[in-house]
């Protein structure tokens, strides 16, 4: 039985626009029990159309032609009372970033429990055993504790999870899952992923799942729609997709999916540019639900990046390896060890340290201030150094070029730049203080994979023009494995085993190790 109906659906952006649609013609389906995966490259249009199911759209898009209908009810044309009874109890999201998604001011018993309290008018005490069942049936630690947390004591994984149940908690005809494991490491990936299909298979719930991230779509779904520009050039079942591909375009972004094998190995400088030397830091937490122990983030943590060379850190969510960067950029203050660039330890003082290592962001929007036009914030380092305005400028609109940007763009604001583009003027920003080590934190995972490839040959470009040298923290090991010479498997603010990156993942010695690349989605198809 078909759940969710979408015929010929247009959708109108605002006029100036650079285009006239948003969506057009889009016809799609999906069955109870079935999942289908819509992929695509940013501005494809598969987030608006699941804004469009879920009645959900921004001001300023409207629809102009097509029909929306759940289990043959029709979507289009309904009030906004009629909505609110719709969302949730029959049509239910989960959301790319649950941090955002989710009230930090309520706890989340409160959040999962205002579901049934709305639409069934059950009483607290009724709301909150539901609640616990519910977050039992996803399989999170400490149900009962949870209920009493506020989304920011849960991790990344806890958090999606808490989504998953609130979206589930009346059991929808229809489950919209919109980019829900972009920033989860592997196996919290998996996790989440063989919990969807779990419940969806157990429930008979029809999914509509959106991502760029094609091993996802080899794990899980059922069938496939490609979008390009607002059109949905491909449709068919996950096998004739993946394995043989009709349009060029799914062609192109099935090639643009990175691969576990490295590179062949190139000859390395003998010189260390970067030593951490038995680094330790300890966080005084109260934990999720109660006081705790304080958590050691780094146990005398020692790696080595060599002039010229880019070193990989990798590891799930709590290893480490984000304490780490920001450790090596001088953001967070070790308790023991140090750190040594170029030969020199690093100084406490942040201002000083800027001209031996700079960082690039996980999110680019986020770290660019929107009110600022892009050049003035690359220039603004050098500036604050004692470089000359003009001088900072100039070398601003330099370094637009070599990042891959018009000059005559730096009076742009960043809302007026692609994903991939904000991250070029991320990396540029860093460049300007001329570092002799560049930490990039997650700097592609936010990215869909066409425009991932293009940074990452962008910062290998780079490190051959400038002689980079670059600390990579990811939870993606198949990117890792494409750009870094050597990694460090960090787990639990330990460093589990280092070497040539190749030759860790082709034989991991580290159980974990191995338990991280048996996690990676979609290894049998990608070549993991």
């Amino acid at each position: 039985m078909t759940r969710l109906l979408v015929e010929h659906l247009t959708i109108r952006l605002p006029r100036g626009a650079d285009r006239e649609n948003a969506i057009e013609d889009v016809s799609l389906s999906v069955a109870a029990g079935e999942i289908l995966c819509v992929v695509g490259e940013s501005g494809s249009g598969k987030s608006v159309t699941a804004s469009a199911v879920m009645g959900l759209l921004a001001p300023g898009l409207a629809i102009t032609a097509g029909r929306m209908a759940l289990s043959g009810e029709e979507l289009r044309g309904k009030s906004s009372e009629q909505w609110r009874s719709i969302r949730g109890r029959r049509i239910a999201m989960v959301f790319q970033e649950p941090m955002t998604a989710l009230n930090p001011l309520m706890t989340v018993g409160e959040q999962i429990g205002e579901m049934w309290r709305v639409h069934l008018g059950l009483d607290a005490k009724e709301a909150a055993r539901r609640a616990v069942a519910a977050l039992r049936e996803v399989s999170l630690p400490d149900p009962e504790g949870a209920l009493r947390a506020y989304p920011h004591e849960l991790s990344g994984g806890q958090r999606q999870r808490v989504m998953i149940a609130m979206a589930l908690a009346l059991e929808p005809e229809v489950l919209i899952c919109d980019e829900p494991t972009t920033a989860l490491d592997v196996t919290t990936q998996a996790q989440v992923l063989a919990l969807i299909k779990d419940l969806q298979r157990r429930h008979g719930t029809a999914v509509m799942f959106i991502t760029h991230d094609f091993g996802v779509v080899a794990e899980i779904a059922d069938r496939v729609a490609v979008m390009r520009l607002g059109r949905v050039v491909e449709q068919g079942t996950a096998r004739e997709v993946l394995t043989n591909p009709r349009h060029d375009y799914t062609r192109a972004l099935l090639a643009a999916v990175p691969g576990l094998h490295a590179p062949p190995p190139r000859a390395l400088a003998e010189e260390a540019v970067l030593e951490v030397r038995a680094l330790t830091k300890t966080y005084a937490s109260r934990g999720l639900f109660r006081r705790r122990k304080p958590v050691r983030a780094l146990d005398a943590v020692s790696v080595t990046l060599r002039r010229g060379s880019t070193l990989a850190v990798v590891g799930e969510s709590g290893s480490g390896k984000s304490t780490l960067a920001r450790c090596v950029v001088g953001l967070l203050g070790a308790d023991e060890g140090e750190v040594v660039i170029a030969g020199a330890r690093l100084p406490p003082d942040r201002r000083a340290a800027s001209r031996l290592v700079q960082m690039v962001f996980q999110d680019p929007y986020a770290s660019l201030n929107p009110r600022r036009r892009a050049g003035a914030q690359v220039a603004q380092g050098p500036i604050a150094a004692g470089t000359p305005r003009a001088q900072a400028m100039a070398e601003a609109r330099e370094l637009f070029v070599l990042v891959g940007l018009d000059p005559e763009s730096v009076d742009r604001f960043p809302h007026e730049f692609s994903g991939g583009q904000r991250q070029r003027i991320g990396i540029a920003r860093a460049l300007a203080m001329k570092p002799q080590v560049l930490v990039a934190d997650e700097p592609v995972s936010a990215l869909d994979v066409s425009v991932q490839a293009q940074v990452l040959a962008l910062l290998r470009e780079l490190q051959e023009r400038l002689g980079l040298s670059i600390l990579f923290i990811t939870h993606d090991l198949r990117v890792a494995a494409q750009l870094c010479d050597e990694v460090a498997v960090m787990r639990g603010g330990v460093v589990e085993e280092t070497g040539r990156i190749g030759e860790v993942f082709a034989a991991p010695r580290s159980a974990y190790t191995r338990s991280l690349i048996e996690a990676i989605p979609g290894r049998a198809l990608f070549g993991a």
